[in-house]
């Protein structure tokens, strides 16, 4: 989800909850690699970084598409969990635990660099600077959402309500689908070269969804154990009342994709 920064957000630990991350928090879907595909990114041999990588669904998907692919995550359980899926899978995927800012990678090497739900948690300057020596100048930085819309799905919605309930503070709901062909502070040192957004369907059963819900911001990575146990308990109840043991939630996904350097003219 585009989720706002606040004061709240320095008590989060995305460890906490890296089991349901790592198990139901789904990455884009397959339409999102094959549209990249067709602009030249994720091919096979290519150099990709993944920052930020969570569980490591996109640092294995480019994996799995015959990239060579590095990866890093603040979390440290986060990048435990990201390693143990790659190795299940058998795949080879250069892992660190590092900040987006502080992540190292060789200069000029990179073909792709990507930043999935995460660049707005990052130092923008900072990471400008890194980009800049780490891509190719054929190299494609690559920002991307895939979020729930609340405003289209009911289901959706009523576990928005249920997470405000229990943490007042979470700032991501109520996400209207708003997205742009632009990225702040990324200019003039990256230049825009395409833009995509689509929405489509997300298949999830009742604990499904659950999972993905306790895999969020507003509650896994913010709440304590005992309020989680809570939460779950009146969303599974909620879920009985108002969802199919089976369901879709429809999904906005958007990528942002950008180059070094500025874009002359004349």
């Amino acid at each position: 989800m585009y989720e706002l920064t606040t004061e709240q957000d320095d008590r989060i630990d995305w460890g906490k909850t890296a089991e349901d991350y790592a198990k139901y928090r789904p990455g884009p879907p397959p339409s999102f690699y094959q549209r990249l595909l067709a602009l030249g990114i994720g091919l096979p041999e290519q150099q990709v970084l993944d920052l930020a990588t969570g569980t490591g669904v996109i640092a294995r998907q480019f994996a799995e598409q015959g990239c060579r692919v590095m990866a890093s995550d603040i979390a440290t359980d986060q990048v435990a969990m990201a390693k143990a899926l790659a190795q299940n899978q058998g795949l080879n995927i250069a892992f660190q635990t590092a900040s987006a800012e502080d992540t190292q990678a060789p200069n000029q090497a990179l073909d792709v660099v990507t930043a999935n739900q995460c660049f707005l948690y990052f130092d923008t300057q900072s990471v400008v600077e890194n980009l800049i020596r780490w891509l190719k100048p054929t190299g494609s930085l690559v920002i991307s959402h895939f979020s729930w819309l609340p405003d289209v799905d009911p289901i959706a919605r009523a576990s928005e309500e249920l997470i405000l309930q229990h943490n007042p503070n979470w700032q991501g709901a109520g996400y209207h689908g708003a997205t742009r062909p632009s990225y702040p502070g990324l200019s003039p040192s990256m230049h825009y070269c395409g833009y995509f957004y689509y929405d489509e369907a997300i298949a999830f059963n009742r604990q499904s969804w659950m999972g993905r819900v306790r895999a969020s911001r507003g509650i896994g990575a913010t709440l304590n154990s005992e309020q989680v146990a809570a939460f779950d308990a009146e969303h599974e109840a909620l879920l009985r009342q108002i969802a199919e043991p089976e369901f879709t939630i429809t999904h906005r996904i958007d990528a942002h994709i950008l180059r070094p350097g500025t874009v002359t003219t004349g």
